[in-house]
């Protein structure tokens, strides 16, 4: 666009010199003037069209609330005023002193004048003309008078004695018939115009002045009578040449009388003519001024835009903005300003980055450090406000801990209840342990079941003091563990003790009873008898609970593993309890199920929590059994369930713990079996009271597929 506008200003100087000097000139005036005038008024709209085209961009920016075009507003209306108002000034006195300056150029006296200079001329040339013609007169009756003594030789002398300058006799059809004068010309000379030779027939003088190329001549033709009137007519043709200084000041005087006459009967349309020009000139320079102005306000609020543009573009974080110093004034030194401040938040920003990309990669190092750790991690501040919580500690507290986040440790028994326990005690570790640390072992109740956890907590070095860190894990399955074995031992040792007794007991008894059989009165033998059985039925009972011992510390043999269909082995087990049948419901899966197992172990379990649902039902008129094969997955499922009492709520967490029994007469040594047995097989047990009444066992083992 500004290449545009300057071009318009150039080619419109360019019009308006030409349209100049067509004004001045009165041949190119009238052959290029009207073309001029519609090039200069065609670049006139095209330059209406750019301003207006402009002032609509400006005033669009404004609206837009573009940076800078307030500025640009005002200084396009201060250019403007600086070119409009000289302007129309100018123009308005030029106009004012044009009208007054072409009417003094008619003025009364110059009119007399140049009238009186031209009749002074007329009359000069008239009166030249005039004595021409006489002495042609004069010299046309010296050669009638004188015919006799010869044409040639009289014409010759009479018209050098007369002063002509050239003479020459002609006959009635042109012909030449003699030739004087005193210009001494050699060329045959020029025949009167047939006007002449008709004029001179009726006896009449022809006169004239006429205009060469290079001099104004004086003709003049008479006809020249004889004495014999048969004889034919002749004429006589006089030439003078005007006087050199003569025709020069005749011919500035007509030149300058046509002139001033052109002007004066133009003088109307020369007003008009001066003020189009004056006009054209006025509105191209208002327009190319206007047009110049706007570009000149864009050029110079342009900066202050990008400025702006890179202001907001570095508040919004982006300091990659550079701008081109394309001055050395202020505006220059200020975007050199601002380029050297972008550069240095640039190379801020990067360090910070970089800074920034260290410590996320040591925190994603440290996360995931603190992820894949089984064991629960927990970060407080020094008011004991919680900051970070691995996924552990929520796996192993089965709690949101990440709505824990900022909240004060003392909080969290009334934000979740079930936490209260625990936060009271490492809130007890901190205030009693020495230099900040301490360590102990405590049994939490998490989800229904009681879990065993090894705490450990201590202070972060710093100053100011940045806090605590608390790290837990959950040791129920290694304290399981530990207690498994030790059980074990406790049993196997048992059964080796009592076994090795019992059998020379029950012998014993047997051979007294024998003995004294038939010796002893009636109600000694009866009471003898009677002590006997109490010995064997108690030893039986004794070696039951050794087998008991003696199952619950078998060591697994891996090698005796095979596949096993459970829906087989299970009817097969059902098969002992007959009496059962009636009161069973049973679901199995269709085909064969397969698991990995020794059959006699399986064999051991089936039978042990069949029998405990016989217990649990022993006085129930209408027993029911709830036995269920499924496949869940990965994973096959067996579930017995009965519709007795339940267990306790109390002992429902502890209930696979070794001799923990409801049981009068029981060893309490079923349930640890059977859990034994089931994690000897890779699988897993529950236990949970059903909804109605009654208790739910089921048993979880690694499927292996189906066989038909």
């Amino acid at each position: 666009m500004r290449y545009v506008v300057l071009g318009c200003a150039v080619l419109g100087t360019v019009f308006l010199f030409l349209l100049a000097t067509a004004s001045a000139n009165t041949s190119l005036f009238a052959g290029n003037y009207t073309l001029l005038v519609v090039l200069n008024l065609t670049l006139v709209a095209v330059l209406m069209a750019l301003v207006a085209y402009q002032l609509w961009r400006l005033r669009k920016n404004l609206k837009a609330g573009v940076f800078g075009s307030r500025l640009a507003v005002r200084l396009v209306l201060l250019f403007a005023l600086v070119a409009v108002l000289p302007g129309a000034l100018l123009y308005g006195v030029s106009i004012q002193f044009l009208g007054k300056s072409i009417e003094s150029w008619f003025d009364v006296r110059v009119d007399r004048a140049l009238e009186g200079g031209l009749n002074l001329g007329r009359n000069a040339l008239e009166y030249l003309l005039k004595e021409t013609s006489n002495k042609a007169t004069q010299l046309a009756l010296t050669i009638e008078e004188n015919e006799r003594g010869g044409l040639a030789s009289s014409l010759n002398r009479a018209s050098e004695q007369a002063g002509i300058y050239e003479a020459a006799l002609f006959s009635s059809t042109g012909g030449v018939l003699a030739v004087g004068g005193i210009s001494g010309s050699m060329a045959t000379p020029e025949p009167p115009p047939p006007q002449a030779l008709q004029r001179a027939r009726v006896q009449k003088t022809f006169a004239a002045i006429e205009e060469a190329p290079d001099q104004v001549l004086l003709r003049v033709v008479v006809p020249v009578n004889s004495s014999d009137p048969n004889a034919p007519l002749r004429v006589l043709q006089v030439v003078e040449p005007v006087p050199r200084q003569l025709q020069e000041d005749a011919k500035k005087v007509q030149a300058g009388y046509r002139d001033y006459q052109e002007i004066s009967y133009s003088r109307v349309a020369l007003k008009r003519l001066y003020a189009m020009t004056l006009t054209l000139t006025l509105l191209l320079a208002l327009f190319s001024a206007l047009g110049l102005a706007v570009v000149l306000s864009e050029q110079f609020s342009q900066p202050l835009g990008l400025l702006a543009e890179g202001t907001r573009a570095v508040a919004q974080g982006d300091f990659s903005r550079r701008h081109p110093v394309q001055s050395r004034d202020e505006l220059g030194v200020l975007t050199e300003s601002f380029n050297t401040m972008t550069a240095q938040l640039a190379e801020a920003k990067q360090k910070g980055e970089e800074s920034h990309r260290a410590v996320e990669t040591t925190r994603a190092y440290l996360e995931s450090i603190l992820a894949n750790l089984s064991a629960g991690v927990l970060a407080f501040d020094n008011a004991f406000r919680l900051r970070t919580a691995n996924p552990s500690a929520a796996v192993i507290l089965q709690q949101p801990l990440a709505d824990l986040i900022d909240v004060p440790l003392a909080d969290w028994g009334r934000r979740m209840p079930a936490l209260g326990t625990f936060a009271s005690l490492v809130a007890e570790g901190f205030r009693t342990g020495r230099d900040g640390q301490w360590q102990r072992q405590a049994q939490l109740a998490v989800s229904n079941h009681t879990r065993a956890l090894l705490m450990r907590g201590s202070g972060l070095p710093g100053e100011p003091a940045p806090g605590c860190v608390v790290v837990f894990d959950d040791v129920t399955e290694l304290a399981d563990a530990q207690r498994d074995a030790a059980w074990a031992e406790v049993a196997r040792r048992l059964a080796h003790e009592i076994k090795n007794p019992l059998t020379p007991i029950q012998l014993s008894a047997e051979r007294l009873a024998v003995k004294l059989s038939g010796k002893l009165d009636a109600p000694d033998e009866e009471t003898l008898l009677r002590g006997t059985q109490t010995i064997v039925a108690q030893v039986a009972a004794m070696k039951h609970m050794v087998d008991d011992f003696a199952i619950y510390a078998r060591q697994p043999r891996p090698g005796r593993m095979q596949p096993v269909d459970i829906n087989a082995l299970l009817l097969d087990v059902l098969g002992l309890y007959e009496n059962l049948r009636p009161h069973v419901s049973l679901k199995l899966v269709d085909d064969n199920p397969i698991i990995q197992g020794e059959p006699t172990r399986l064999r051991q379990v089936f039978h042990n929590l069949l029998q405990n649902a016989v217990d649990a039902q022993a006085d129930s008129p209408t027993p029911a059994y709830d036995i269920a094969v499924e496949i869940r997955g990965s994973e096959l499922a067996l579930s017995i369930g009965d519709r007795g009492s339940g267990f306790p709520k109390d002992m429902i967490r502890r209930a696979f713990e070794p001799y923990v029994t409801t049981k009068a007469k029981g060893t309490g040594l079923g349930l640890a079996i059977v859990k034994k047995i089931v994690e000897e097989h890779h699988g897993r047990v529950t236990v949970e009271n059903r909804p109605q009444n009654g208790a739910l066992v089921t048993l979880y083992f690694p499927f292996e597929g189906i066989t038909n």
